[in-house]
């Protein structure tokens, strides 16, 4: 029940940032419609922003799941079979990957900014 709660005050926090992102980019392509300067790049700087927390997260959150049930199961394996241990190594270091891909990705959405 916890991690129902906690998953819902990120979704809010997520849409809050979300909302608070969009509408000075609105405002500025409103002025920019309007033939007046506008401010390029405002609103959009601030979503390649979001978009960039939201790979690092979900890739996060995804890679503390897959370790969780990975590391449990290699756990139980390796207390019957102690020799399966590299193995169970190995798949731990692929789904701590799946961060590192995440990061990878902010890191080339961030350099476009």
């Amino acid at each position: 029940m916890d991690h129902k709660r906690s998953l819902m005050f990120l979704l809010v926090m997520f849409s809050v940032a979300l909302l608070d992102a969009v509408a000075p980019g609105a405002s500025a392509y409103a002025q920019e419609a309007a033939g007046g300067p506008g401010i390029m790049g405002g609103g959009d700087k601030a979503l390649m922003a979001i978009a960039a927390m939201g790979a690092v997260g979900l890739s996060c959150i995804s890679s503390g799941y897959a370790l969780a049930r990975i590391g449990s199961a290699a756990l139980g394996a390796m207390s019957e079979k102690p020799e399966i241990g590299g193995r169970a190594l190995v798949f731990l270091g692929m789904a701590e990957g799946i961060a590192i891909y995440g990061l990878i990705i902010a890191i080339m959405m961030l350099n476009k900014i």
